[in-house]
C-alpha cells in the first residue's frame, strides 16, 4: 500500500516510537497515510493504543520478523 510519509524509528524504545509518530502525524492532512518502521518489543501494543486514543487509524501492522512496520492514516 501506498503512504504519504515515513517514520524510522528502528533503535528507539518506549515511548520515542509513539512520541515521534504523534510529531510526525501533525504535518500530515487527515487521510494521509504514515508508514512507521520500529523495533520496540513495546510498538505492538503501544502502536494500536496510540491509534485508539488518539483518533488515528491502524491500517496494517506487519509484526512478524524486524523491523516491523506500522501504517496508520491519520484521524
Amino acid at each position: 500500500m501506498t503512504h504519504d510519509a515515513d517514520l524510522d524509528a528502528t533503535g528507539l524504545l518506549c515511548p520515542l516510537p509513539v512520541l515521534k509518530a504523534r510529531r510526525r502525524l501533525q504535518d500530515l492532512e487527515k487521510g494521509q497515510t504514515l508508514r512507521i518502521l520500529a523495533d520496540d518489543p513495546a510498538a505492538i501494543i503501544d502502536m494500536p493504543h496510540f491509534c485508539s486514543e488518539a483518533g488515528h487509524v491502524l491500517i496494517s501492522a506487519q509484526t512478524e520478523g524486524l523491523p516491523q512496520v506500522y501504517l496508520i492514516q491519520k484521524g
